[in-house]
Protein backbone atom coordinates (compact mmCIF):
# COMPACT_ATOMS: atom_id res chain seq x y z
CA UNK A 1 0.00 0.00 0.00
CA UNK A 2 1.43 3.45 -0.87
CA UNK A 3 2.13 6.09 1.56
CA UNK A 4 -0.63 8.08 0.28
CA UNK A 5 -3.27 5.20 0.70
CA UNK A 6 -5.94 5.41 3.32
CA UNK A 7 -4.39 3.45 6.05
CA UNK A 8 -6.77 0.43 7.46
CA UNK A 9 -6.52 0.41 11.26
CA UNK A 10 -7.81 -2.84 13.56
CA UNK A 11 -8.65 -2.24 17.08
CA UNK A 12 -7.32 -5.20 19.71
CA UNK A 13 -9.31 -4.51 22.80
CA UNK A 14 -13.44 -3.26 22.64
CA UNK A 15 -13.33 -1.46 26.04
CA UNK A 16 -14.29 1.95 27.39
CA UNK A 17 -11.06 3.20 26.25
CA UNK A 18 -11.26 2.08 22.50
CA UNK A 19 -14.65 3.84 22.05
CA UNK A 20 -12.01 7.07 22.33
CA UNK A 21 -9.53 5.88 20.25
CA UNK A 22 -11.95 5.34 17.31
CA UNK A 23 -13.14 8.93 17.29
CA UNK A 24 -9.95 10.38 17.27
CA UNK A 25 -8.84 8.11 14.35
CA UNK A 26 -12.08 9.10 12.62
CA UNK A 27 -11.10 12.41 13.10
CA UNK A 28 -7.89 12.14 11.60
CA UNK A 29 -7.49 12.27 7.33
CA UNK A 30 -5.94 9.01 5.94
CA UNK A 31 -7.11 6.46 8.36
CA UNK A 32 -9.93 4.12 8.62
CA UNK A 33 -10.82 2.05 11.22
CA UNK A 34 -12.34 -1.20 9.96
CA UNK A 35 -12.39 -3.99 12.35
CA UNK A 36 -12.17 -4.82 15.91
CA UNK A 37 -11.34 -7.62 18.22
CA UNK A 38 -11.86 -8.82 21.53
CA UNK A 39 -12.23 -12.37 22.94
CA UNK A 40 -15.48 -11.84 24.57
CA UNK A 41 -18.35 -11.83 21.90
CA UNK A 42 -20.58 -9.41 24.76
CA UNK A 43 -18.31 -6.94 24.54
CA UNK A 44 -17.26 -7.31 20.92
CA UNK A 45 -20.34 -7.89 18.81
CA UNK A 46 -22.38 -4.65 20.22
CA UNK A 47 -18.93 -2.59 19.77
CA UNK A 48 -18.77 -4.04 16.12
CA UNK A 49 -22.49 -3.79 15.31
CA UNK A 50 -22.70 -0.23 16.71
CA UNK A 51 -19.89 1.62 14.55
CA UNK A 52 -19.93 -0.23 11.90
CA UNK A 53 -16.92 -2.72 11.95
CA UNK A 54 -16.23 -6.39 11.51
CA UNK A 55 -15.83 -8.22 14.77
CA UNK A 56 -12.79 -10.54 15.21
CA UNK A 57 -12.32 -12.89 18.48
CA UNK A 58 -8.53 -13.29 16.83
CA UNK A 59 -6.00 -10.72 16.42
CA UNK A 60 -3.76 -13.07 13.71
CA UNK A 61 -7.30 -13.54 11.89
CA UNK A 62 -8.22 -10.11 11.85
CA UNK A 63 -4.90 -8.88 10.91
CA UNK A 64 -4.25 -11.18 8.03
CA UNK A 65 -7.89 -10.92 6.69
CA UNK A 66 -7.97 -7.27 6.71
CA UNK A 67 -4.40 -6.15 5.56
CA UNK A 68 -4.07 -4.23 8.72
CA UNK A 69 -1.77 -1.45 8.35
CA UNK A 70 -2.01 -0.18 11.75
CA UNK A 71 -3.30 -2.27 14.99
CA UNK A 72 -3.94 -0.43 18.31
CA UNK A 73 -3.59 -2.71 21.52
CA UNK A 74 -5.96 -1.12 23.85
CA UNK A 75 -5.32 -4.37 26.24
CA UNK A 76 -4.10 -4.61 30.05
CA UNK A 77 -0.61 -4.78 30.40
CA UNK A 78 -0.03 -8.44 30.89
CA UNK A 79 -1.16 -9.29 27.22
CA UNK A 80 0.69 -6.95 25.14
CA UNK A 81 3.73 -8.22 25.11
CA UNK A 82 2.36 -11.31 23.19
CA UNK A 83 0.10 -8.89 21.14
CA UNK A 84 3.20 -6.68 20.20
CA UNK A 85 5.28 -10.05 19.29
CA UNK A 86 2.40 -11.44 16.90
CA UNK A 87 2.02 -7.73 15.33
CA UNK A 88 5.34 -7.81 14.70
CA UNK A 89 5.65 -11.33 13.42
CA UNK A 90 2.70 -10.45 10.86
CA UNK A 91 4.60 -7.43 9.38
CA UNK A 92 1.81 -4.87 10.18
CA UNK A 93 3.71 -1.36 9.36
CA UNK A 94 2.27 0.36 12.37
CA UNK A 95 1.30 -0.33 16.15
CA UNK A 96 -0.02 1.94 18.67
CA UNK A 97 0.09 0.67 22.62
CA UNK A 98 -0.69 1.58 25.79
CA UNK A 99 1.32 2.18 28.47
CA UNK A 100 2.93 0.95 30.46
CA UNK A 101 4.10 -1.66 27.44
CA UNK A 102 5.73 -3.78 30.43
CA UNK A 103 5.26 -4.28 34.12
CA UNK A 104 8.48 -6.44 35.20
CA UNK A 105 11.70 -7.65 33.71
CA UNK A 106 10.87 -10.53 31.60
CA UNK A 107 8.29 -8.31 29.47
CA UNK A 108 11.23 -5.57 29.35
CA UNK A 109 13.60 -7.89 28.28
CA UNK A 110 11.15 -10.14 25.58
CA UNK A 111 10.69 -6.78 24.19
CA UNK A 112 14.33 -5.16 24.12
CA UNK A 113 14.64 -8.39 22.01
CA UNK A 114 11.74 -7.81 19.90
CA UNK A 115 13.16 -3.55 19.08
CA UNK A 116 16.09 -5.42 18.00
CA UNK A 117 14.87 -7.46 14.94
CA UNK A 118 11.18 -5.64 14.30
CA UNK A 119 10.12 -3.82 11.36
CA UNK A 120 6.94 -2.64 13.12
CA UNK A 121 6.81 0.67 13.85
CA UNK A 122 5.62 1.19 17.61
CA UNK A 123 4.10 4.26 19.24
CA UNK A 124 3.35 3.94 22.92
CA UNK A 125 0.36 5.99 23.26
CA UNK A 126 1.45 9.26 25.86
CA UNK A 127 -0.83 11.44 24.11
CA UNK A 128 -0.49 14.47 26.95
CA UNK A 129 2.98 14.94 25.44
CA UNK A 130 0.69 17.32 22.92
CA UNK A 131 -1.43 18.40 25.35
CA UNK A 132 -1.62 22.13 24.72
CA UNK A 133 0.15 23.63 28.08
CA UNK A 134 2.68 20.75 28.00
CA UNK A 135 3.29 22.30 24.55
CA UNK A 136 3.79 25.81 25.78
CA UNK A 137 5.58 25.44 28.46
CA UNK A 138 7.99 23.25 26.04
CA UNK A 139 7.98 25.77 23.33
CA UNK A 140 9.35 28.55 26.08
CA UNK A 141 11.88 26.40 27.32
CA UNK A 142 13.32 25.61 23.42
CA UNK A 143 13.24 28.63 22.95
CA UNK A 144 15.73 30.27 25.71
CA UNK A 145 12.85 31.80 27.76
CA UNK A 146 13.98 30.24 31.10
CA UNK A 147 17.88 30.51 30.45
CA UNK A 148 19.96 27.42 30.66
CA UNK A 149 17.82 24.48 32.53
CA UNK A 150 18.85 23.38 35.49
CA UNK A 151 15.98 20.95 37.33
CA UNK A 152 12.80 19.46 36.68
CA UNK A 153 10.63 18.03 39.56
CA UNK A 154 7.32 15.60 38.42
CA UNK A 155 5.23 13.79 41.12
CA UNK A 156 1.85 11.61 40.90
CA UNK A 157 -0.79 10.18 43.30
CA UNK A 158 -0.90 6.78 41.67
CA UNK A 159 2.52 4.02 41.60
CA UNK A 160 5.29 3.66 39.14
CA UNK A 161 3.19 0.90 37.32
CA UNK A 162 0.08 3.37 37.37
CA UNK A 163 1.29 6.45 36.03
CA UNK A 164 5.40 6.37 35.96
CA UNK A 165 6.52 5.76 33.04
CA UNK A 166 3.48 8.34 31.59
CA UNK A 167 5.60 11.26 33.92
CA UNK A 168 8.88 10.38 33.41
CA UNK A 169 8.19 10.84 29.40
CA UNK A 170 6.61 13.98 29.81
CA UNK A 171 9.17 15.36 31.95
CA UNK A 172 11.69 14.42 29.52
CA UNK A 173 9.80 16.34 26.75
CA UNK A 174 10.01 19.03 28.57
CA UNK A 175 13.92 19.56 28.91
CA UNK A 176 15.08 18.41 25.53
CA UNK A 177 13.94 14.22 26.05
CA UNK A 178 17.35 13.16 27.55
CA UNK A 179 18.34 10.26 28.81
CA UNK A 180 18.58 9.14 32.26
CA UNK A 181 22.51 8.59 33.20
CA UNK A 182 22.32 7.89 36.99
CA UNK A 183 19.35 7.35 39.46
CA UNK A 184 19.35 6.81 43.29
CA UNK A 185 16.15 5.69 45.26
CA UNK A 186 13.92 4.39 48.18
CA UNK A 187 10.66 2.82 48.28
CA UNK A 188 8.16 1.73 50.77
CA UNK A 189 4.97 -0.29 51.11
CA UNK A 190 3.16 -2.34 47.95
CA UNK A 191 0.03 -1.63 46.36
CA UNK A 192 -1.97 -4.35 46.81
CA UNK A 193 -5.32 -2.54 45.24
CA UNK A 194 -4.13 -3.52 41.63
CA UNK A 195 -3.00 -6.85 40.45
CA UNK A 196 -2.21 -5.93 37.11
CA UNK A 197 0.44 -3.45 37.94
CA UNK A 198 2.32 -4.61 40.28
CA UNK A 199 4.51 -1.98 42.50
CA UNK A 200 5.85 -0.38 45.42
CA UNK A 201 2.98 2.43 47.33
CA UNK A 202 5.52 4.82 47.27
CA UNK A 203 8.73 5.79 45.71
CA UNK A 204 11.11 8.61 45.33
CA UNK A 205 13.97 9.11 43.44
CA UNK A 206 16.77 11.74 41.95
CA UNK A 207 18.07 11.60 38.48
CA UNK A 208 20.69 13.01 36.27
CA UNK A 209 20.13 13.44 32.62
CA UNK A 210 22.89 12.77 30.47
CA UNK A 211 22.29 16.89 29.16
CA UNK A 212 23.44 17.74 33.20
CA UNK A 213 19.81 18.42 34.43
CA UNK A 214 18.81 17.22 37.58
CA UNK A 215 15.44 15.85 38.75
CA UNK A 216 13.29 14.75 42.00
CA UNK A 217 10.46 12.28 41.18
CA UNK A 218 7.93 11.48 43.73
CA UNK A 219 5.11 8.77 42.96
CA UNK A 220 2.10 8.01 45.64
CA UNK A 221 1.24 8.81 48.82
CA UNK A 222 3.81 11.33 49.57
CA UNK A 223 3.54 13.61 45.88
CA UNK A 224 1.72 17.11 46.44
CA UNK A 225 -2.08 16.62 46.12
CA UNK A 226 -3.36 19.19 43.01
CA UNK A 227 -6.73 17.57 41.46
CA UNK A 228 -9.71 16.44 43.72
CA UNK A 229 -7.76 15.05 46.56
CA UNK A 230 -10.08 11.84 46.50
CA UNK A 231 -8.87 10.81 43.08
CA UNK A 232 -5.47 9.16 43.33
CA UNK A 233 -4.76 9.56 39.40
CA UNK A 234 -5.58 13.48 39.29
CA UNK A 235 -2.28 14.58 40.88
CA UNK A 236 0.27 13.98 37.97
CA UNK A 237 2.59 17.70 37.71
CA UNK A 238 5.57 18.76 36.26
CA UNK A 239 7.98 21.80 37.34
CA UNK A 240 11.44 23.21 35.71
CA UNK A 241 13.47 25.40 36.34
CA UNK A 242 16.37 27.66 34.89
CA UNK A 243 18.82 30.40 35.73
CA UNK A 244 16.09 32.76 34.40
CA UNK A 245 12.78 31.46 35.03
CA UNK A 246 10.30 28.03 35.76
CA UNK A 247 7.30 26.71 34.94
CA UNK A 248 4.64 24.29 36.54
CA UNK A 249 2.04 22.19 34.72
CA UNK A 250 -1.29 20.23 36.75
CA UNK A 251 -2.92 18.12 34.78
CA UNK A 252 -5.91 18.94 36.19
CA UNK A 253 -5.06 22.21 38.33
CA UNK A 254 -2.90 25.11 37.54
CA UNK A 255 0.13 25.87 34.84
CA UNK A 256 2.19 29.04 34.86
CA UNK A 257 5.17 30.24 33.39
CA UNK A 258 7.58 32.64 35.29
CA UNK A 259 10.43 34.19 32.89
CA UNK A 260 12.27 37.83 33.02
CA UNK A 261 9.99 39.04 30.89
CA UNK A 262 6.52 37.33 31.32
CA UNK A 263 4.21 35.61 33.33
CA UNK A 264 1.50 33.55 31.72
CA UNK A 265 -1.18 31.40 34.00
CA UNK A 266 -4.33 29.51 33.96
CA UNK A 267 -6.08 26.20 34.86
CA UNK A 268 -6.88 23.28 33.00
CA UNK A 269 -9.60 24.34 31.05
CA UNK A 270 -12.21 21.70 32.36
CA UNK A 271 -12.77 18.24 31.79
CA UNK A 272 -14.75 18.75 28.60
CA UNK A 273 -11.43 20.72 27.27
CA UNK A 274 -9.33 17.99 28.47
CA UNK A 275 -11.44 15.51 26.13
CA UNK A 276 -10.86 17.94 23.15
CA UNK A 277 -7.11 18.21 23.63
CA UNK A 278 -6.54 14.61 24.57
CA UNK A 279 -8.38 13.41 21.28
CA UNK A 280 -6.32 16.09 19.41
CA UNK A 281 -3.04 14.57 21.03
CA UNK A 282 -4.19 11.31 20.69
CA UNK A 283 -4.10 12.36 16.69
CA UNK A 284 -0.93 13.93 16.64
CA UNK A 285 0.73 10.94 18.47
CA UNK A 286 -0.88 8.51 15.47
CA UNK A 287 0.23 11.20 12.91
CA UNK A 288 3.86 11.24 13.74
CA UNK A 289 3.71 7.94 13.93
CA UNK A 290 2.63 7.53 10.28
CA UNK A 291 5.53 9.77 9.62
CA UNK A 292 7.84 7.39 11.28
CA UNK A 293 8.84 10.15 13.61
CA UNK A 294 7.50 9.00 16.68
CA UNK A 295 8.86 10.52 19.92
CA UNK A 296 7.24 7.49 21.99
CA UNK A 297 8.92 4.88 19.87
CA UNK A 298 10.10 1.44 21.24
CA UNK A 299 13.37 2.54 21.94
CA UNK A 300 12.37 5.55 24.38
CA UNK A 301 9.93 3.71 26.14
CA UNK A 302 12.53 0.78 26.83
CA UNK A 303 14.71 3.22 28.38
CA UNK A 304 11.89 4.31 30.75
CA UNK A 305 10.75 1.30 31.76
CA UNK A 306 14.37 0.25 32.55
CA UNK A 307 14.71 3.64 34.51
CA UNK A 308 11.99 2.08 36.62
CA UNK A 309 13.49 -1.10 36.92
CA UNK A 310 16.58 1.06 37.88
CA UNK A 311 15.01 3.00 40.32
CA UNK A 312 13.89 -0.59 42.73
CA UNK A 313 17.41 -1.79 42.32
CA UNK A 314 18.51 1.63 44.01
CA UNK A 315 15.77 1.16 46.70
CA UNK A 316 16.91 -2.65 47.04
CA UNK A 317 20.61 -1.97 47.04
CA UNK A 318 20.60 1.40 48.99
CA UNK A 319 23.11 2.97 46.14
CA UNK A 320 22.68 4.65 43.18
CA UNK A 321 22.75 3.51 39.42
CA UNK A 322 24.55 4.22 36.45
CA UNK A 323 21.67 3.16 33.46
CA UNK A 324 24.61 2.46 30.87
CA UNK A 325 25.09 -0.71 31.41
CA UNK A 326 22.92 -1.69 33.66
CA UNK A 327 21.15 -5.07 33.61
CA UNK A 328 18.36 -5.67 36.05
CA UNK A 329 18.01 -9.17 37.67
CA UNK A 330 15.09 -11.30 36.75
CA UNK A 331 13.38 -11.80 40.35
CA UNK A 332 13.59 -8.17 40.89
CA UNK A 333 10.23 -6.98 40.94
CA UNK A 334 9.67 -10.48 43.58
CA UNK A 335 12.30 -9.32 45.59
CA UNK A 336 11.00 -5.74 46.15
CA UNK A 337 7.33 -7.22 46.63
CA UNK A 338 9.36 -9.33 49.44
CA UNK A 339 11.06 -6.80 50.97
CA UNK A 340 7.53 -4.62 51.38
CA UNK A 341 6.12 -7.85 52.77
Amino acid sequence: MSDQAMKRVGLVGCGARALDHLASYRGLAGTQVVACCAPSPRRRDPFAAEHGLKAYADPAEMIRAESLDVVHLITGPESRIALMTLVSDLGVPFCVVEKPIAIGVAGWRALCELSEKTSTVFATCHQLRWYDTLCRIRDAAQAGEFGELQSVDFSAGMTLAGQGTHLLHYARSLVGDPLVKRISATAQGWDTSDGYHPAPLGTRAELEFDNGITATWVSGPDAPRCGDPDVVWQHMRIGIRGSRGHAEYQEFARWHIQTESRRAEGDFGGFEHAKVINRAGQQNLYADMLRGESPTGLPETLHEWKVVLALYTSALAGRPIDLDGFVPDDDLIERMQQRSA
